[in-house]
């Protein structure tokens, strides 16, 4: 559960942010940027205090609305498929705890972040930790739709199992630009990275395999 009281971040938790990015680090993550920015990050600010002394385990928890916070390997490996530069303007979708948000807003990207949870946008929304991110940017929203009123972006990021790749997120990235979206039905998906031409032709490339919760259409309240 995600709090509006700043909560304690000790010396074991930045140990064990330590030990996550060397394991990190031994299953591939080599990008250090994206090492540093998920080693500044306290994690167990995102979750339920209970979850408090295995929040810095590689693997994905339960959040508000039925949702899941990814895994920390899943967060570095789109975070780094990215190659995020400073100023870059990204739209994500799926806001969800906002974790993955805050990975981006360290790097110093410009987020703009969709969530289609009411309850979850607004839960989000008592975070004390997102005041230390100005450059996220939330709006309550269908993922699928993007936001054209902001569009083009430098990358998009999807952060739920979509069906197919979203024609309309590919038509808001700027020519030159990059999207991570996992791709597949319920029972397992296929990362893909979408890289549009400076001709604003899109070439598509398929990057492992993943899990994630379904992306849905339209709004929930």
């Amino acid at each position: 559960m995600l709090h509006s009281k700043p909560r304690e971040d000790n010396y074991l938790h930045k140990g064990l942010r330590k030990q996550l990015v060397q394991a990190l680090r031994e299953k591939g993550i080599s990008d250090d940027r994206v090492l540093t920015a998920i080693e500044s990050i306290p994690r167990h600010f995102f979750l339920d205090p209970a979850f408090e002394r295995i929040a810095y385990e590689d693997r994905a928890f339960p959040i508000a609305a039925d949702q899941t916070i990814s895994q920390p390997f899943t967060v570095a490996f789109q975070t780094q498929l990215l190659e995020i530069k400073k100023f870059d303007k990204v739209l994500e979708i799926g806001t969800g705890s906002a974790y993955q948000a805050c990975v981006l807003a360290e790097l110093g990207a410009m987020v703009y972040s969709i969530e289609r949870q009411r309850a979850l946008y607004d839960f989000v929304s008592q975070f004390f930790f997102l005041k230390n991110y100005p450059n996220i940017k939330r709006f309550y929203g269908d993922g699928y739709e993007g936001l054209a009123s902001f569009a083009p972006f430098d990358k998009v990021i999807v952060t739920a199992a979509a069906p197919f790749i979203p024609p309309k997120l590919v038509e808001q990235l700027k020519p030159g630009g990059l999207a991570v979206i996992p791709v597949g039905k319920d029972g397992g998906q296929k990362m893909m990275r979408i890289v549009k031409d400076k001709d604003g032709r899109v070439k598509e490339e398929e990057l492992g395999d993943f899990l994630f919760v379904p992306m849905l259409t339209g709004k929930h309240r």
